[in-house]
């Protein structure tokens, strides 16, 4: 379904969540994303030891190149996160993204309105095609890059707990939700009273 310009008459706010002032839900999600990250990095060190990460056998250089690499992909991801939820944005329709960074986190945003499932591929479009990308990376490198690839995908799949979150909010409201998303905050709106 093509975004909507415009809140149709009849719709009411139902729910909305903006993690700069709702630090409740602010600190569950860090939460979540916390628990994602030591779900995923336990099962893993067991299949290729987390030391091979600090594995100075090749020299100086390459141990501090892999740390180097490491942090200007997890910079590069964080863009291209928001890069696929605002061409996801586009996709549906809407016509300007707003891209920014409040100190905490980066977002995308527009002034547009989004159905249910709409917005809930708008929200897991980015784990989805960078978990598969990252994955597909992480199959060819070698035990000596395997954890800097590794934490890229750790912060991909944790990173998202926000769009995980509210994918998981969503699936108990009403099939005629739409959702503005300005990117530092989000309202949840419908037709129907309760939920």
């Amino acid at each position: 379904m093509k975004a909507k310009e415009k809140l149709p008459e009849g719709y009411n706010e139902i729910f909305s969540v903006d993690l700069q002032k709702n630090k409740k839900t602010a600190l569950l999600i860090n939460v979540i994303a916390v628990i994602i990250s030591v779900a995923m990095a336990v099962p893993a060190h067991f299949y290729i030891p987390i030391s091979t990460l600090f594995d100075m056998e090749k020299g100086i250089g390459n141990y501090i190149l892999r740390f180097a690499a490491m942090m200007v992909s997890m910079f590069a991801y964080i863009i291209l996160h928001e890069a696929v939820h605002g061409i996801t944005m586009k996709l549906y329709g809407t016509k300007k993204v707003k891209y920014g960074f409040t100190g905490l986190y980066a977002f995308a945003g527009s002034d547009d309105y989004y159905d249910k499932k709409s917005y809930i591929v708008i929200a897991l479009a980015p784990v989805v095609v960078w978990g598969i990308v990252i994955a597909a990376i992480n199959v060819f490198v070698g035990e000596e890059w395997f954890w800097v690839v590794y934490f890229i995908q750790i912060a991909n799949i944790s990173g998202a707990a926000g769009d995980i979150y509210v994918t998981a909010k969503f699936a108990s409201f009403p099939k005629d939700i739409l959702v503005h998303d300005s990117g530092v905050g989000m309202t949840v709106y419908s037709k129907e009273k309760t939920m």
